[in-house]
């Protein structure tokens, strides 16, 4: 697993939303990205992380920044994830997991001495040019949202 770093430039893509829709990045250019990867929708770390992303939404897009969650999820998986959470950002389809290998996000993982593929839970900060400003892989799922504000606001 080859996972971007600051400097890269993002791999372009169109995934669905929850709502069966299309999102392309090139739909944010000249605004900053925040694409955070997740294992599966509706399981305990990755809500934690979701809410906490929900909550300073506000604050982020003052900072002009937008969300956009990925994971191999189906888009109706999403849409339950979505309204069960009262999430309010797009939530994107990665079914078949081409978006998280470009990204360098899926690989092997272990858990409970099983070995298996799946999406390593990563944040990347995309620039208003289309480049990987930061990359976010040490955090607890509580802290997320709060690591990424400390280092936005950091500027």
């Amino acid at each position: 697993m080859k996972t971007l770093k600051p400097g890269d430039m993002a791999p372009l893509f169109t995934l669905k939303d929850q709502a069966d829709h299309p999102v392309s990045l090139e739909n944010f250019k000249g605004k900053k990205v925040l694409v955070y990867f997740y294992p599966k929708a509706l399981t305990p770390g990755c809500t934690t992380q979701a809410c906490g992303l929900r909550d300073v939404k506000s604050e982020l897009e003052q900072l002009g920044v937008v969300i956009l969650g990925i994971s191999p999820d189906s888009p109706k998986k999403l849409s339950q994830f979505t309204e069960k959470k009262d999430l309010n950002f797009p939530l994107l389809a990665d079914e078949d997991h081409q978006i998280a290998e470009q990204f360098g996000v899926w690989g092997q993982k272990k858990f409970m001495g099983k070995t298996y593929d799946g999406i390593h839970r990563i944040t990347f900060l995309i620039d208003e040019q289309g480049k990987i400003q930061h990359v976010f892989d040490k955090f607890k799922t509580g802290e997320h949202h709060q690591v990424v504000l400390d280092y936005l606001q950091s500027f």
